[in-house]
């Protein structure tokens, strides 16, 4: 990929419960991550979000999580490695199936929440996770965190013939090691759209953001994360593809 494409967590409403302005955010972005039950979503809201990434040509990536509605996916569990790609292949399969019966595919895969954070922070789970998405099909890319040094994780994905699409965020803060500012921290989030917008233009650029510590970032990234959660959000994504879109190709 030589664009930036955009990302943003969709179909996490649940029963009459609805979250995320979906419908709207849908036209601006390039790759939709949809729930997959276990943290948001019932078979409902995933056949109706997948029939919306279809109608906008916005490709349909799987979101799965921990076994955690209550908690939305944000809790860590221990998992054996295992019931790890059981969980993955489990969720992966459901949407896909979903996506067969509209005429898709699932495209890539993206875990959520606490199972992402998790295999960012642990190489053993990082190879479990992606030892499931190649068991099931090798042509899925998988999303995962930019840092500083993608090394050890694009060898892991080497290794298995795993595609590997590194994500960046236009709305947080980073560290000196390119993990993300804990949301505890004062300064974590950006709302100023400004702000937001400045940064994803600096991230697709592929030149340094400021780390919380002062020193220069580097991000090689494929991806950037957009949230249409309100209105504002909503504002922010057709403004950050507008920007994008004056980028020399």
């Amino acid at each position: 990929m030589s664009r930036l494409l955009l990302n943003c967590d969709i179909g996490e409403s649940f029963g009459n419960w609805t979250m995320g302005l979906d419908a709207e955010v849908m036209p601006f972005i390039d790759c939709a991550n949809i729930a997959c039950g276990f943290h948001a979503g019932d078979p409902s809201i995933m056949r109706k979000t997948v029939g919306l990434a279809l109608a906008n040509g916005v490709r349909v990536g799987a979101h799965p999580a921990y076994q955690d509605l209550a908690g939305f996916g944000r809790r860590s569990m221990a998992y054996g490695a295992q019931e790890l790609q059981d969980l993955l292949h489990y969720q992966i399969g459901a949407l896909d199936g979903i996506c067969r019966a509209q005429g898709g595919r699932v495209s890539y895969v993206k875990p959520h929440g606490a199972m992402y954070n998790d295999m960012m922070a642990k190489p053993a789970q990082l190879r479990a996770v992606i030892e499931a998405v190649a068991a099931y099909d090798k042509t899925l890319p998988l999303m995962l965190m930019a840092t500083r040094d993608n090394r050890a994780a694009q060898a892991l994905g080497d290794e298995y013939g795993v595609t590997l699409w590194f994500e960046a965020f236009a709305d947080r803060a980073y560290d000196s090691a390119g993990h993300l500012v804990s949301r505890q921290l004062p300064g974590a989030v950006h709302h100023d759209s400004a702000t937001i917008i400045a940064q994803a233009l600096t991230i697709a650029r592929g030149e340094a953001l400021q780390a919380s510590d002062g020193s220069a970032l580097q991000l090689q990234a494929n991806t950037l994360c957009v949230h249409g959660d309100n209105a504002s959000s909503v504002a922010a994504v057709q403004r950050i593809r507008a920007a994008l879109q004056q980028l020399p190709a």
